[in-house]
């Protein structure tokens, strides 16, 4: 892993931002994976910005996200497509057709993660995705288990993952209980993967991850395997490293 630890959230933002850009002026068809919750915003901000200036364009590139929520549908305020709409697709020029969010109101989910699957090998694999982690150390929404899931799959979320979204909705109870979500080993495909964390409530799972033991009770921990992570924090989500 190539670790990199920032002052503060927003150079990691930046550097973020960044590395997602130099892969598009290298690649300008590059197949990008992002990600949702707080912590890629601020990248996202610097990526429009970056896109207002003239300095990248996402015209010809195309994107997967890692999940979606079951039974919301795009539209819905606390959607994962609705989140990207607001937070960077509506802001630079990516063609519509070219942006892949799984469909979490489908009316089968199992059927839904084998298109999305399929879409994502017909796309030639990702060439650059974006995580963040969880407190618990799940990326995407593989949470702790028995064992590393493979493909993009349905998923039952965990109190701890519920409790952590509560606050995006008006209560926890509003929380959906399942999620579509990239596999284990359809993240691991990717050429290239950034993993992005800030926040002392971070530093455990990030501790977990770098300096613990390759373990499904840490999904994230598979990462040490990959030829190609780039990791950067904040010194808070850094504080308990060796």
């Amino acid at each position: 892993m190539n670790i990199q630890i920032f002052e503060n959230e927003k150079q990691v933002h930046e550097a973020c931002a960044i590395l997602f850009a130099a892969q598009l002026i290298e690649n300008p068809e590059s197949v990008l994976g992002f990600a949702t919750g707080s912590t890629p915003v601020g990248a996202y901000d610097e990526l429009a910005r970056m896109h207002d200036e003239g300095i990248i364009s996402f015209f010809h590139a195309s994107s997967f996200n890692l999940d979606e929520y079951v039974g919301l549908e795009q539209d819905h305020e606390q959607s994962y497509h609705r989140f990207m709409m607001k937070n960077l697709f509506d802001h630079v020029d990516m063609p519509e057709e070219n942006i892949h969010v799984p469909y979490g109101a489908a009316l089968d989910p199992e059927v839904e993660v084998l298109l999305y699957e399929n879409a994502i090998a017909e796309a030639g694999g990702i060439d650059l995705q974006l995580l963040g982690i969880g407190v618990n150390g799940h990326i995407g929404f593989n949470e702790p288990s028995s064992s590393f899931s493979a493909e993009t799959h349905v998923v039952d979320l965990t109190p701890s993952t519920i409790e952590a979204n509560a606050r995006f909705f008006d209560s926890a109870d509003e929380v959906p209980r399942q999620a579509l979500t990239m596999g284990i080993g359809t993240i691991m495909n990717a050429l290239k993967i950034v993993l992005v964390a800030t926040g002392e409530n971070k530093a455990q799972a990030i501790r977990e991850m770098i300096d613990g033991p390759i373990n499904p009770a840490c999904p994230a921990s598979i990462l040490q395997l990959h030829d190609n992570v780039t990791v950067l924090l904040d010194l808070a989500a850094a504080s308990l490293l060796q």
